[in-house]
């Protein structure tokens, strides 16, 4: 018993929980009321996400409602409706020709899944008390306990409950796998303002100025728990997760070396899902999705970004905004006129940086000769080490366009140089013949907006710096991305892009910007970046190449 409370401790020591004394295991578990209502917090500790929830939930006519983030999403489970009752999911949606508009889709229970009510609140059954009177978060609350090992997997739950009027105060779950030494798992919810009686009908009735219609997009597993997010959390419903991994595997082509990587890759890959469902939920101008990285964790995600923002020596030319007078479309394209070569993947190398560089002297060359060729990101990272770059260590773009003017001939292609490889090589300038020269290139800082729109509009592609540090442009998959916790410092940018247009999406003007993380990612390998606010630092440290002539 000791150890068991030993062990609590160590778990709920963030919540400066104090015990009053060890008593006799209880297994006269409470029971919830029949018909509540409540608010909440959902907390995934992983992703660093609070999900603000609100529920009402009446057992006896088997109807609940639970809306999140304030009721941008709402779910209904109906199980009194229809013969097997139906689940709802009302949100808002945004399209070529609508924007924030509200959507309802509609499932259906069967014989053998018929629809119930979700509660909010964990069925109890298996819990022991093994804490009266104890102090959490400034509240006197009974402890209930309960412990599920499953192979090499041990999971923790925790609830408290308010020791005065036995409402629910705060729910955990932690899980461990002694394969991979550490934990896998860990989730929180957290209760306000609990009401107990019956509900009235208007709380569970749907909108009845949607039409309802069948969910789109993914498969079974995942509708699943997009229509009722909460079954994962309160019902330990894994099932989805097991189901999409194995389908990731296998478009993927992922193999794993052992059963210790595959139980981490597969760790990672629920905290990243539930990540992905939650931001969606929340009320964001873009989508997320699942894609190749997926089973990739914060730090080999970050690894990726591979500007390293220094204060060497910059030869560039300054940028004269005012030599710019011609009036420029609202939208733009350069993609269109035949200046931007395929998406590439960079892999899991911190080579952005010369993709960025690559981009916009392909696009300078374009212009001046009517050529689209495919340069070289391998030469750059072989070969201008000297100049401060480090390879699949990160590197800035600057240094590579000082490395290709002094290099007699520039840069070669794809093609002359080799195919790239995603690995730190052997350089091979001198064996090859370079096909594209610059004579110089130019900077355009401060954020200046403006500047960067003409000298793109006017000079092709521009290599671009963002702050690509979060895990919600991991993930991006369409929309206009506009993400809070953005930096635009110079100090902040870890990641060289290409700016190949800009435009306008339901009144929220946007960058067009080519990444090189494959068209897996993204829309088909392109981001719509948020022109607001210079959001992320797209205009803060750009630059463009002249070609020789």
């Amino acid at each position: 018993m000791t150890a068991l409370l030993t062990s609590l401790f160590i778990l709920c020591s963030s919540l400066t929980i104090v015990f009053s004394g060890s008593i006799p295991k209880s297994r006269a578990t409470p029971a919830w009321d029949s018909a509540y209502a409540v608010t909440g917090t959902l907390r995934l500790p992983y992703a660093e996400l609070e999900e603000p929830f609100s529920a009402w939930y009446d057992g006896k006519k088997s109807r609940s409602r639970i809306d999140f983030y304030g009721g941008i999403v709402q779910t209904f489970m109906r199980g009194d409706v229809g013969e097997y009752g139906g689940t709802y999911k009302v949100a808002y949606m945004t399209n070529q020709t609508n924007y924030n508009y509200k959507r309802c889709f509609q499932t259906e229970g069967s014989q053998d899944a018929p629809v119930e009510a979700q509660t909010v609140l964990p069925d109890l059954t298996d819990f022991d008390m093994i804490e009266k009177s104890a102090m959490v978060d400034n509240v006197e609350v009974d402890v209930w306990y309960n412990e599920v090992v499953s192979g090499q997997k041990t999971s923790k739950y925790t609830m408290y409950i308010t020791s005065d009027e036995q409402k629910p105060h705060k729910y955990e779950m932690y899980g461990y796998d002694s394969l991979l030494g550490s934990h896998f798992d860990k989730y929180y919810v957290e209760y306000h303002d609990y009401t107990a009686g019956e509900q009235p009908d208007t709380a569970f009735e749907v909108p009845i100025n949607n039409t309802c219609d069948g969910f789109p997009g993914p498969g079974n597993a995942e509708s699943r728990i997009l229509l009722n997010p909460m079954r994962e959390y309160i019902n330990r419903d894994d099932s989805h997760h097991q189901e999409m991994f194995g389908k990731f595997k296998k478009l993927h082509n992922k193999d794993y070396s052992d059963a210790t990587e595959h139980s981490r890759r597969e760790a990672i890959f629920r905290q990243n899902v539930r990540f992905i469902h939650s931001k969606n939920r929340s009320p964001i101008n873009y989508t997320l999705a699942v894609n190749h990285m997926a089973d990739m964790s914060h730090d080999e995600l970050r690894l990726r970004n591979g500007r390293r923002p220094s204060k060497g020596p910059n030869h560039g030319r300054p940028f004269n905004r005012d030599a710019y007078k011609s009036p420029m479309p609202d939208s733009f394209d350069w993609r269109l006129y035949g200046a931007v070569t395929p998406v590439k993947d960079q892999a899991v190398c911190g080579s952005c940086w010369s993709f960025g560089t690559t981009g916009t002297i392909e696009g300078a060359y374009f212009l001046a000769t009517g050529k689209l060729v495919r340069l070289s990101q391998q030469e750059l990272m072989d070969c201008s080490w000297g100049y401060g770059n480090n390879a699949c260590d990160g590197g800035e773009d600057f240094r590579a366009y000082d490395w290709i003017m002094n290099n007699k001939g520039g840069l070669a292609t794809e093609d002359d140089y080799g195919s790239y490889k995603a690995v730190d090589f052997m350089c091979n300038s001198r064996n090859v013949s370079g096909t594209v020269q610059i004579s110089s290139y130019t900077n355009i800082t401060s954020g200046d907006q403006i500047g960067l729109q003409f000298a793109l509009f006017n000079h092709g592609p521009i290599s671009v710096a963002i702050d690509a540090s979060h895990l919600s442009l991991s993930f991006y998959a369409n929309g206009v991305y506009y993400e809070e916790k953005c930096r635009n410092d110079e100090d902040g940018l870890d990641h060289a892009v290409l700016a190949v247009g800009y435009g306008v999406m339901n009144g929220q003007d946007y960058w067009l910007i080519k990444n090189s993380w494959s068209t897996y990612w993204g829309n088909d390998g392109y981001v719509l970046m948020s022109k607001k606010d210079n959001n992320c630092g797209v205009a803060t440290s750009a630059t463009f190449v002249q070609i020789s002539k």
